[in-house]
């Protein structure tokens, strides 16, 4: 189970974006993910006639890896610790390590 999700809104720990918060859109593999505004490169493009693209300098959101973002909790406003509790029916879900409430994606 991942800790981190597609929807979950996250906060970056380190590297040159640290602080920025976001939308995770994408994971990438196991381990990467592409989260909304964060890790924003320039992209020179060639044009491509035969796609009808132009050339020129895109902005293009590249992938982060997992271990430099940690959940948002909102509750606190503060960078949170992800963990895993069994319900009574078996089912896994996600929790707050601070405060042990259940995590809702949006």
């Amino acid at each position: 189970m991942n800790k981190i999700r597609k929807g979950d809104d996250v906060i970056v720990l380190t590297g040159r974006d640290k602080g920025k918060r976001g939308k995770v859109t994408l994971r990438k593999d196991d381990s990467h993910l592409v989260i909304d505004g964060v890790n924003v490169v320039k992209k020179h493009t060639k044009p491509n006639p035969m796609k009808g693209e132009s050339g020129g300098i895109v902005d293009k959101t590249m992938p982060i890896h997992q271990s430099n973002v940690a959940i948002f909790n909102a509750a606190s406003g503060k960078a949170d610790r992800v963990g895993i509790k069994l319900q009574a029916d078996g089912k896994r879900v996600r929790v707050y390590k601070s405060s042990g409430e259940e995590i809702k994606v949006a």
